[in-house]
């Protein structure tokens, strides 16, 4: 079964600020214990949202509308993804309870997805 683990962006990740070596070193332990046990398929940051692009179809038929970055409101970014191969959902919660804070200033939050 797979499942995302989805790093939400901040503040901080939007401003392009690199998380304290602390955090990166705790985030390197943790990719390493996804890959020790197997589970890890692919692991990748983002750039913040003043290198993006969105591309929306308001109007059924008609031309897409393009909005350029940055967006404004950080809660509905995504900073980075872990793509695990796991046997349940459960064991997928528990890989996600043990993923250190992604943001490292009080500001992180996982959202975890199961891909069709």
């Amino acid at each position: 079964m797979l499942f995302m683990l989805i790093a939400k962006a901040s503040k901080n990740s939007e401003a392009g600020n690199l998380p304290s070596p602390e955090l990166m070193e705790a985030m390197t332990k943790y990719n390493e214990e996804l890959v020790k046990a197997g589970v890890r398929v692919m692991a990748k940051g983002l750039h913040p949202s003043s290198n993006a692009m969105r591309i929306s179809y308001p109007k059924p038929g008609e031309e897409p509308v393009v909005t350029y970055g940055p967006f404004t409101e950080s809660k509905d970014l995504i900073a980075g993804f872990i793509l695990i191969d796991v046997n349940s959902k459960e064991e997928a919660i528990e890989w996600a309870m043990r993923m250190p804070d992604p943001q490292g200033y009080g500001e992180g939050q996982i959202e975890l997805r199961q891909v069709f």
